[in-house]
């Protein structure tokens, strides 16, 4: 017999329960994952400032609202309603959309580099690109849930 989830998916989860529902048990690696491209890309020397500028806002922007999120899901402040259902699809498929475009840009930015650049922030850089991918993947397999979670609910 399959475990189940302690929340059904037609119902959005509240306090503990973004802990222990599929979608929403990505909340925490995201936030981790975004917070440490956000420090990686800060700590080197901002080369071009244009592309990187906007790693910098995805990055910024999705710890922020995703951080935002986690409370207002932990507070209960959706009253599981269906719209809360739509926004969850809608914010996670336009973040993992930001990440991947951001990702590129910074693959790009480093592999340009590659020669010019202190070993120790090219490594930084690779590191930044990687995190970056890891949460595109994250905010996409919960952008896949969320759809799912909005199907059912």
């Amino acid at each position: 017999m399959a475990a189940t989830t302690a929340q059904p998916m037609g119902t959005l989860p509240s306090g503990l329960g973004i802990c222990t529902t599929a979608p929403d048990i990505f909340y925490l690696p995201e936030l981790v994952f975004g917070g440490l491209v956000w420090i990686l890309v800060a700590s080197t020397h901002v080369d071009p400032p244009n592309p990187l500028g906007w790693v910098m806002f995805v990055s910024v922007f999705c710890f922020i609202m995703t951080f935002l999120w986690t409370i207002i899901f932990a507070a209960g402040g959706h009253r599981s309603s269906a719209g809360w259902a739509v926004a969850d699809f809608v914010y996670h498929g336009l973040a993992a959309f930001f990440y991947l475009s951001a990702g590129v840009d910074l693959a790009y930015i480093t592999l340009l580099k590659k020669g010019d650049a202190d070993l120790k922030i090219y490594r930084t850089d690779i590191a930044a690109v990687v995190f970056c991918f890891v949460a595109t993947l994250l905010y996409f397999i919960h952008t896949i849930l969320s759809a799912i979670r909005w199907k059912n609910f």
